[in-house]
């Protein structure tokens, strides 16, 4: 059971990966033309300007919960990679659910309120010809967030099932002539 629910969380981080590289492209796309148009024709966009700042947000937010579940993101390799997989995945486990979970729910649920400010003063960009609807950017804090208490979720019943294969690997090595070592 627990393997199915970390194959439905990993398909799922892999398909939020291909729609953010799509996100990056447009991002990469929006930057050109704004490049091209400000030096070679003296012409630029406010507007298009503040799209690669939101598109580069969008990729932010979410692409932490894709490095999560693919192990991308920062830890003290010199000394975890020394550990044995149950210590690691031991370490990850607790590390999930006493820091990453807490202070994820915290933002989450923070959050909230300044997205709603954000929309009940219908907030647009304080610079002439920006983007308007300030607070759909705004809203990307709690998506992401949500996003990462998800991921999270998928990165803990990862390791639990790391824990529980090292540990009925070390069993099977302890009883190589028995049916459980088989």
């Amino acid at each position: 059971m627990l393997l199915r629910i970390e194959q439905f969380f990993m398909q799922a981080s892999r398909l939020l990966g291909r729609m953010l590289a799509i996100v990056f492209l447009l991002m990469t796309i929006n930057i050109f033309y704004d490049v091209v148009m400000r030096y070679f024709f003296h012409n630029s966009s406010v507007a298009m300007q503040e799209m690669e700042w939101h598109l580069f947000s969008i990729i932010i937010l979410f692409g932490v919960s894709v490095g999560l579940l693919e192990e991308g993101h920062v830890r003290v390799d010199f000394l975890y990679d020394r550990f044995t997989v149950r210590r690691k995945a031991m370490i990850n486990i607790i590390g999930t659910i006493f820091f990453l979970l807490p202070l994820a729910c915290l933002i989450f649920f923070g959050s909230f309120g300044f997205v709603m400010d954000s929309y009940a003063m219908n907030e647009i960009s304080e610079n002439p010809g920006g983007l308007p609807y300030r607070w759909l950017i705004k809203a990307m804090i709690p998506v992401g967030f949500g996003l990462l208490i998800i991921s999270s979720i998928g990165y803990a019943v990862k390791n639990i099932n790391l824990y529980r294969q090292a540990g009925a690997g070390a069993r099977s090595e302890s009883h190589p002539g028995t049916e459980e070592g088989r």
